[in-house]
């Protein structure tokens, strides 16, 4: 059962499916929307440039009806005139013409905005299998598009029907009006019409744009399997990751264990932990931790100060203070300069009793650590 759920898409698309469908041209479309939105962008503009095409109208009406001795009596006058005649006409609707052109261009953009992709291009042959087209005429998306169609005739027709039918008085009074109202009148009619039926189609594409979205998220719904191996290509193998990981502080572990031997000395707990210090005054303005460790770690660090001759003290406040509050190349914090100079001026004498002998100086027993700093300080 746990295997079956694996494999059922139940699962959001991740970002990544989303990217991937985009770069392939799977985006959300609809083709509902970009012909309502063409449709109304050109009944628009028919609308707010009503009186100058009436005008250009009248006027090339005009001019087509004037009789021209030359073109009568030479016909090869005949294709140039009605070429002008054409490109006019051309003219004058070009502006209504262009805003349906930017439309065009503009509504795909108003869901996912600008795509382009070359792999929408590829030719997919497996569209030609016979059986498979036969399916998709029986799918799920064919039966919307046909109840999208049925809506829009329906929907379409019934506007249109009541708009012919609240216009039918001043259809018929168009036959007893001159030319130029008759015209005028038309376009105001043809127009209006136009975009009360165009209006219609509104609730069409308020179905059309929410169920494209959900169809296109379905698609690319993903199981399970599918969310954990994307996890494992963008993210990498865990098993892979741990023993990079391991690996990396493998390599921090020897470099700090192989700068114990230039530290000046390691402070203890005595066994809990270790940290190694070193300073010099060239270059250094406090000293700094080369080493640090508990447990096995704190043993490994004293063992190899033990065999290099690196001073060991027994300072557990320091120590512990140290461990929690700074990280391998670190400077000491300011708050533990007197302590650590305590330290460091008891080794430095060490080291020259070591060598030219006297008094063997005394380690220091009660070195200032604030409590603050000290994690096993009581409080």
């Amino acid at each position: 059962m746990a295997e079956d759920s694996d494999l059922e898409k139940t699962e959001q698309p991740s970002q990544r499916r989303l990217d991937q469908a985009k770069e392939k041209g799977q985006v959300a479309r609809s083709n509902e929307l970009s012909t309502f939105s063409i449709l109304l962008a050109g009944g628009a503009a028919l609308w707010f440039m009503g009186a100058s095409l009436n005008a250009h109208m009248v006027r090339l009406l005009h001019d087509a009806l004037i009789f021209n001795q030359d073109v009568v009596f030479k016909p090869e006058l005949l294709i140039p005139r009605l070429y002008d005649l054409s490109m006019d006409m051309l003219i004058t609707f070009a502006p209504v013409l262009l805003m349906m052109f930017i439309t065009a261009l503009g509504a795909p953009l108003i869901l996912n905005g600008w795509l382009f992709s070359t792999e929408a291009l590829v030719p997919q042959f497996s569209r030609m299998n016979p059986i498979t087209g036969m399916g998709r005429i029986f799918s799920t998306n064919s039966l919307v598009e046909l109840a999208k169609a049925l809506g829009k005739a329906t929907i379409v027709g019934g506007v249109a029907t009541w708009v012919i039918w609240h216009h039918r008085d001043d259809v018929i009074q168009l036959a007893s009006l001159s030319v130029t109202t008759a015209i005028s009148q038309t376009g105001y009619l043809v127009t209006g019409s136009f975009l009360a039926i165009v209006s219609g189609m509104l609730l069409i594409v308020a179905i059309d744009v929410p169920f494209q979205l959900w169809s296109h998220n379905k698609k690319l719904m993903m199981t399970k399997e599918e969310i954990r191996q994307e996890s494992k290509e963008t993210d990498g193998n865990p098993e892979v990751k741990g023993r990079i990981r391991s690996m990396q502080r493998e390599a921090a572990r020897r470099r700090m264990m192989s700068a114990i031997p230039t530290a000046d000395v390691v402070v203890t707990n005595p066994t809990h932990y270790s940290v190694a210090l070193k300073y010099s005054d060239k270059g250094m303005s406090a000293p700094v931790v080369v080493a640090k460790g508990s447990h096995l770690i704190a043993q490994r660090i004293r063992e190899i100060a033990q065999e290099n001759n690196v001073p060991i003290l027994e300072a557990p406040p320091l120590a512990r203070a140290l461990h929690k509050h700074t990280e391998i190349g670190d400077a000491i914090p300011e708050a533990l300069y007197t302590a650590v100079a305590e330290v460091l001026a008891y080794v430095y004498q060490l080291k020259r009793y070591n060598t030219d002998g006297g008094v063997r100086p005394d380690q220091p027993d009660s070195l200032p650590v604030p409590a603050e700093l000290d994690p096993g300080a009581v409080a």
